[in-house]
């Protein structure tokens, strides 16, 4: 599985969690009680004989009146509600109020520790899908200067020559390049050269780009296609960087086809720039 994938499961498992968490927190609390009121109102109604019965479930209590109204407090942490009735002069049996300690479930200790650990799980997701976006802004300023090529695989080809009508006498000298091609050692033996390119020269729509991913059909070889605008960018130095490493991908995967398209974007004249410093597009074509 894609380590992105990985995180992005973990972060969501994190915020399922933290809102499980939340939600058996707020259903937890004691049903019935109308308020909640602090200890020391418990222990002055303990004091003036209006409780009825306590019920202890770990720190939480519900309170019953002798007039029938329920309320909840929560006692100090470690200390017993029973101590505190007698440190305030309430003897129990003598008041008769039914103290009955609830045992807490395993899984209501494991959702109080799980809320107590909340808030740091809360920053921790945080500070993870932080970083996951500074390191993919960090991926991206590195791979500036990288080429955008498209890269069609010769083992599968999409289109053939006989997908191009119209344009009989192209196809007939791009046969021979794909000849050369597939059994270069037979022109090798014969002195002949491999064209350096091939210039496709027309308007709009004539069907140029489909010429060329044809050929490499035919050929069975890779395809490079990009288009000429994207060599040019403003930062100095970016197109001659791009141009650099896509005619490095050509040779990892020689032999294959590299189509410039629009090429007339990068390719004007030397010189021809406003003001006297150098233009990127003459930064790309040198």
């Amino acid at each position: 599985m894609n380590p992105r994938s990985v995180r992005s499961i973990f972060i969501y498992l994190l915020i399922i969690v933290a809102i499980a968490a939340i939600f058996f927190t707020v259903v937890s609390e004691p049903f019935g009680a109308s308020s909640e009121i602090p200890i020391s109102r418990v222990v002055s109604m303990a004091v003036e004989g209006k409780l009825d019965s306590i019920k202890v479930n770990g720190d939480n209590l519900v309170i019953s009146s002798i007039d029938g109204q329920k309320f909840s407090s929560r006692k100090e942490m470690g200390s017993s509600i029973i101590e505190q009735l007698e440190s305030a002069g309430v003897d129990q049996k003598a008041s008769k109020i039914d103290i009955t300690v609830e045992g807490t479930s395993g899984f209501g200790n494991l959702l109080g520790i799980l809320f107590n650990f909340l808030p740091l799980i809360f920053f921790g997701a945080i500070l993870l899908f932080m970083m996951r976006q500074a390191q993919g802004n960090t991926n991206q300023t590195f791979s500036f200067g990288k080429s955008r090529a498209k890269v069609f695989d010769g083992d599968s080809p999409e289109v053939s020559f006989a997908d191009v009508a119209g344009v009989d006498e192209a196809k007939e000298e791009l046969e021979e390049v794909v000849e050369f091609l597939k059994t270069p050692d037979r022109f090798l033996a014969l002195g002949a050269k491999i064209p350096k390119g091939v210039l496709l020269m027309g308007p709009p729509g004539v069907g140029k780009t489909l010429m060329a991913r044809a050929v490499a059909g035919e050929a069975e070889v890779p395809f490079f296609s990009i288009s000429g605008s994207e060599f040019v960018e403003m930062f100095v130095g970016v197109g001659a960087s791009r141009v650099r490493d896509l005619f490095d991908q050509a040779k990892r995967h020689a032999p294959c086809i590299v189509f410039v398209d629009e090429i007339d974007a990068v390719g004007r004249q030397r010189g021809a720039g406003l003001g006297g410093g150098h233009d990127e597009r003459e930064q790309t074509l040198n």
